[in-house]
């Protein structure tokens, strides 16, 4: 399969759909599909959405008054009710002065810093476990000198906190910040924000200053002897033994027949044997490598083994990218949370270059509503023209029959490599009716497990 190609979805019969789903819906109504059943999940998304809508408008609103702060606010009708109710000062004291405190608060987040920043990445892209930094520059542009100030910049899920000496005006200053890439994925960065508050935490003000940035955090992998990728050494095209009527390996002579292209008429052969004969060539054949990751829980023991398996994929898609192979990356299709069908496809990842593969690795995940590996396979298989080697990445669940089950679907001249992600198990090569299962347990042996299933080819 290309890039360029559109997989279409599967249907299967509605029982065999209906009972293999494991999203949402199926935990909510299981296999109903009446009004009644329909009903319950529409109920079920709307308490969804307000439940999500309540909560945007809560967190604004937490953004600016802290708990300290409810608490004053709630205490002022509170106090002053009662206080002239009953006729107690003391109450009508508190009343006032928690108004008076909080009108103090509000005004201490009229105004505005007269700063000027700027975020920088150096890089857009990093890999798994290596350094990346960031920058924010600030500068006054205003005629008097600003005070210090503590700025707060969102990197992932945590909070980098940068402290800033007051400037001279028309001075700036430049901080680096460290950005954690323990982790594939995208790193949101940013936006750069101020915080203000009052002296008693009533009241807190985020100012923001600058646009957020993303850090794409590639998998980690390795690079291959260009002929280990492919189990096929000639980039161009390898004849085949399937026979054509033209081509460019010769094959053999045969007699005319009514429909042949005149031009592969051999006319020696014909003058001395008396009847026409013609040439006969083998199909040529451009390697076509395919990379199938199975995104399915069912696939993969713990999230360990899902790595391993993510970074497995990139390595044989760059490095048959970078030999100019013609290659497909693909990885299962998701069936979404309130579908009635499970969707029986995969998706394709970008295979223009090394790079835009990599992008689409890092943000993969692995879910139970995931197409499990037998199901790609058949997807694979049916809709992937020219296929030459077909590599299946999966994780150390996945048995040898349903392996088996994998190679089965595709044609008989398809070399079927599968690669097991399994740290626990001991590293090796073995061959299982029809096809090649490497098993690996670290990244680094996947070279020398490709290395080995090339010289026994």
């Amino acid at each position: 399969m290309t890039s360029r190609s559109r997989t279409p979805s599967r249907e299967t019969t509605p029982t065999a759909e209906i009972s293999g789903l494991t999203n949402t819906r199926a935990r909510i109504v299981g296999a109903r599909t009446g009004v009644l059943a329909d009903t319950v999940v529409e109920i079920v998304r709307l308490a969804r959405a307000v439940s999500e809508a309540f909560g945007r408008i809560g967190r604004r609103l937490g953004g600016v008054v802290t708990p300290v702060g409810w608490v004053v606010l709630a205490l002022i009708p509170v106090a002053l009710v009662a206080g002239y109710s009953l006729g107690w000062l003391e109450l009508v004291a508190v009343g006032w002065a928690s108004l008076a405190l909080s009108l103090i608060a509000g005004a201490v987040l009229v105004g505005r810093a007269p700063f000027r920043m700027a975020l920088d990445l150096p890089h857009r892209r990093a890999v798994v476990g290596e350094p990346a930094r960031g920058s924010v520059e600030v500068r006054n542009p205003s005629s008097r000198r600003t005070l210090g100030a503590v700025l707060e910049i969102p990197v992932g899920d945590g909070v980098v906190e940068v402290a800033i000496p007051g400037l001279r005006r028309g001075r700036s200053q430049v901080q680096e910040f460290q950005i954690p890439t323990q982790r594939r994925g995208v790193v949101q960065v940013g936006p750069v924000r101020t915080v203000r508050g009052d002296p008693l935490g009533i009241v807190r003000r985020e100012i923001v200053w600058t646009p957020s940035r993303e850090l794409v955090v590639h998998p980690r992998t390795i690079g291959m002897p260009s002929t280990s990728t492919g189990l096929i050494r000639d980039l161009e095209g390898s004849p085949t033994r399937d026979l054509t009527s033209s081509d460019v390996a010769f094959h053999a002579l045969r007699e005319y027949q009514a429909g042949d292209d005149r031009r592969h008429i051999h006319w020696r052969s014909t003058a001395k044997t008396g009847t026409y004969m013609v040439r006969q060539f083998e199909q040529t054949r451009r390697s076509h490598l395919v990379v199938a990751l199975s995104l399915a829980t069912h696939d993969f023991t713990d999230a360990d083994e899902f790595e391993l398996a993510v970074s497995v994929a990139g390595s044989l898609g760059v490095q048959a990218v970078r030999d100019g192979r013609t290659v497909s990356v693909v990885v299962s299709a998701l069936t979404p949370e309130f579908a009635k069908r499970r969707v029986v496809a995969v998706r394709p990842l970008a295979v223009h270059s090394p790079e835009r593969l990599l992008d689409d690795l890092a943000v993969v995940e692995a879910d139970v509503n995931g197409l499990p590996l037998r199901d790609v396979a058949r997807v694979v298989a049916d809709d992937t023209p020219g296929v030459s080697i077909a590599f299946l990445v999966c994780g150390s669940r996945t048995s040898a029959q349903e392996l088996r089950a994998c190679a089965a679907r595709f044609p008989p001249d398809v070399e079927v490599v599968a690669v097991v992600c399994d740290p626990e198990a001991e590293p090796g090569l073995r061959r299982i009716a029809g096809l090649r299962v490497l098993t690996i347990g670290y990244l680094d042996e996947l070279r020398l497990a490709l290395a080995r299933s090339a010289a026994v080819a």
